[in-house]
């Protein structure tokens, strides 16, 4: 009998990479996304509470800074949790998921901000949103019109 933790490493032509894992990769980034959200909300929260106190002091000046803000922040935590070392954010950690580039490599903070920048345009505008879907839908891969714009893959972690 055969120990279930071990496996065979995947056989792989000379000069290619393994296939990544993409099952049910879009299912769960639905929840990822859920849970992302939630803890944008929180950090949006803290940092919109803070300009808003700052904003009395300067007399309404930071109050400007609320919408720049707003976008640094989630472009900001989309640089910092994929392009970091766990190419995941807390939400895509939760359901088992991360991003690598194309051939497999670590994407960097820029490669990370745009990603989530195409995401929002595109779930911003229904007729975007759900071209990007479609996209992994028929894909085999399940890649999302916004991965193939990155040149991004989520896998299974």
């Amino acid at each position: 009998m055969t120990d279930q933790r071990y496996s065979q490493p995947p056989i792989v032509a000379a000069g290619s990479r393994p296939v990544q894992d993409v099952s049910l990769v879009l299912g769960s980034r639905i929840f990822a996304w859920i849970g992302d959200i939630v803890v944008l909300f929180i950090l949006g929260s803290l940092i919109w509470f803070a300009l808003f106190l700052l904003g009395i002091v300067t007399f309404g000046a930071t109050w400007l800074l609320i919408p720049i803000a707003t976008v640094a922040t989630a472009l900001g935590y989309a640089a910092i949790t994929i392009g970091g070392p766990r190419q995941a954010t807390l939400g895509m950690r939760m359901a088992g998921l991360r991003v690598e580039t194309a051939n497999g490599g670590r994407p960097d903070g820029l490669a990370a901000a745009v990603h989530a920048l195409l995401f929002y345009v595109a779930a911003g505008t229904v007729g975007l949103w759900l071209l990007d879907i479609l996209c992994g839908i028929v894909r085999s891969d399940r890649r999302l019109g916004h991965d193939l714009l990155t040149g991004l893959v989520v896998v299974r972690a």
